[in-house]
Formats: C-alpha cells, sequence, structure tokens
C-alpha cells in the first residue's frame, strides 16, 4: 500500500519547490539532522527504488579516484580502459558515466557493481546526512526525481 504522501508526488514536488526552498534556507541545521535518521528509515520503509531507478536513469554520480580503482578491479579492467570505456569527464571536471542510462543499471532496476558502486551512489540522496541542507541546490533538483528526498522534505516542511 502506498503511502498517502507519496500519491501524485512528482507534481506535488514540483509545486512545492519554493516552500522547500525557503524551509531549507532558514532551517534549525540541528533540530533538521536530529530528524533525519526517522524520516530517511520512514522514507524508505515506503519506497522501493527498484520500482524507480529515476537517479540511474537519467544522472550520473561522481566517480572519484577510490571509485575508479575499486571498481575497475572488480571488472578486472586496466583503470585506463575502464574511464575510456564508461566514463567522461564534466563540466566541473569530474568523472561521470558517458551514456544514460548508467551502464551498470539493468532492465530490472538492479545495479551490476551494487556492491561495489561509487561513494554517491552508496549515500544518494542524501536524507539522512547533512548534504540535505549544505547542498540546498542539490536537494531541490533530488527532490524533483526522487522520491525519497520529496518525501523527507515534504515531513521536515510540515512540522
Amino acid at each position: 500500500m502506498e503511502h498517502e504522501l507519496l500519491h501524485n508526488w512528482q507534481k506535488k514536488s514540483n509545486d512545492h519547490q519554493k516552500k522547500y526552498k525557503r524551509f531549507l534556507q532558514r532551517a534549525d541545521k540541528n533540530k533538521v539532522l536530529k530528524q533525519l535518521p526517522e524520516l530517511h528509515e520512514e522514507a524508505f520503509s515506503n519506497i522501493n527504488c527498484l520500482h524507480c531507478a529515476a537517479c540511474c536513469k537519467n544522472y550520473s554520480p561522481r566517480f572519484k579516484t577510490p571509485d575508479i580503482k575499486r571498481i575497475s578491479r572488480h571488472l578486472k579492467m586496466k583503470e585506463g580502459d575502464f574511464i575510456e570505456k564508461y566514463l567522461v569527464l564534466d563540466k566541473e571536471g569530474d568523472f561521470v558515466v558517458n551514456k544514460k542510462p548508467c551502464p551498470f543499471l539493468g532492465a530490472d532496476n538492479f545495479c551490476s557493481i551494487y556492491d561495489e558502486r561509487p561513494s554517491d551512489c552508496a549515500r544518494f540522496p542524501y536524507t539522512d546526512e547533512d548534504v540535505i541542507i549544505k547542498r540546498q541546490t542539490l536537494t531541490l533538483k533530488n527532490a524533483s526525481f526522487c522520491p525519497a528526498v520529496y518525501f523527507v522534505l515534504e515531513k521536515l516542511s510540515s512540522t
């Protein structure tokens, strides 16, 4: 049974962007950080990422040096070959996947390198850490395509 808050969430998230922005700008960081673990758990008890995978279909994590080393070793590839086959430098100078959806995303929305995935993927959608307040532009963007971010922001901004 879908949580009622998630009904038509994408439209509501789009409609509430200004509300979220105001909330994040004025939020008491310590109060928010105290609420995040419980809200994160609640969000993921109502949301199954395998039903969506919008993050993997439309965006790319940064592949940092430790990620590249770990993943290329896992795939039994030389780092240079891994970079050449899968990655490209973005305008910020970060390595990101060279195509969308992510080449490691299967048709079943499972990640073929899940246990070795980049740290950005493991941390996403940052609903249990201070990134939600520190990187407000990212949080607002994430709320537009990730139901978990929407869920947490709705709960936070309604209290």
